[in-house]
């Protein structure tokens, strides 16, 4: 047999291929870091940010109107809304906190009950999907069946917004929690059950902490569906809120304030869905998603 040379007795080729190994990590992390700097460049916000000044600027001198052959009642122009916000600033600001609160309790209402749901369905699943299809069945009827049913019982105050927000915000977050419930990872399970952990602890530590990504997913559907459900609802029955103040200016051919309306609902849904977003970050930030 030959003799083995110094170089394999002491190691230094495996030892140097593991450095040039160890190497690679730090480049990919390099890479990474400024792909990172890259999404927050300028272009990044110069380009959405000059493209919605054009279009403004297209909307102001009437181009749309030409090119879609629209009057101006039809399709108020820019200034004449921000007259109209101007005008009625302190009745939109307080309609705006009148829909707002009834869009928020119901969807943080409607939201509970999914979940809640969603728990018996996992801890009872042979008939828990049965229940779900229920839950997806109440809410595929449509607006505007249920709120002269939910003004009936709930008279015309607050009261009815929230019920109708309620029945339409309950669908999403039973079956995202009950999908995030289900779907845990077998290995996950595997190591819980060889701890030999009580149910009540791998469902606290495992599946409630698997359920989270898809809860809130759950509750940002639920913010805009919130919006459209308490607005709508305000179309029949309500003395107060945008959607009656929208409904109304439609009516009398306000168009500028309908439109006031419509677009201080856009930037109260995009409030809230931030907002939930940023409870998103806060509470899973040690999930993959939000580590990109």
């Amino acid at each position: 047999m030959e003799e083995k040379t110094a170089e394999h007795k002491s190691a230094w080729v495996a030892p140097s291929k593991n450095l040039e190994n160890a190497n690679q990590p730090l480049q990919l992390e390099g890479a990474k870091v400024k792909k990172n700097k890259n999404l927050h460049s300028p272009s990044k916000v110069i380009i959405p940010l000059t493209a919605g000044v054009v279009f403004l600027l297209l909307w102001e001198f009437q181009i749309f109107h030409a090119i879609f052959q629209l009057k101006t009642y039809q399709l108020p122009i820019p200034s004449a809304i921000i007259a109209a916000f101007i005008e009625n600033f302190s009745t939109l600001f307080s309609y705006t906190g009148y829909t707002f609160t009834e869009a928020v309790l119901g969807m943080l209402l409607g939201s509970a009950i999914g979940f809640i749901l969603a728990l018996v369905a996992s801890a009872f699943p042979k008939w828990g999907r049965s229940g779900l299809m229920i839950v997806v069945a109440l809410n595929a009827v449509p607006i505007v069946a249920l709120a002269p049913i939910m003004n009936l019982w709930f008279g015309n105050g607050m009261g009815s917004r929230i019920a109708i927000v309620t029945i339409t915000t309950m669908a999403a977050m039973a079956i995202n929690a009950h999908k995030g419930l289900s779907n845990v990872n077998p290995l996950a399970l595997d190591l819980m059950h060889s701890y030999a952990a009580k149910k009540l602890e791998v469902f606290k530590y495992l599946k409630i902490a698997n359920s989270l990504p898809y809860v809130f997913t759950a509750l940002k559907i639920n913010t805009t569906a919130s919006m459209i459900g308490a607005i709508v609802g305000e179309f029949f029955y309500s003395s107060k809120g945008l959607g009656y103040l929208l409904s109304n200016s439609i009516k009398i051919a306000q168009m500028p304030l309908g439109w006031s309306c419509i677009i201080i609902a856009s930037i109260a849904g995009v409030i809230f869905y931030l907002a939930v977003e940023g409870l998103e970050k806060m509470f899973i930030g040690w999930h993959e998603s939000e580590r990109k």
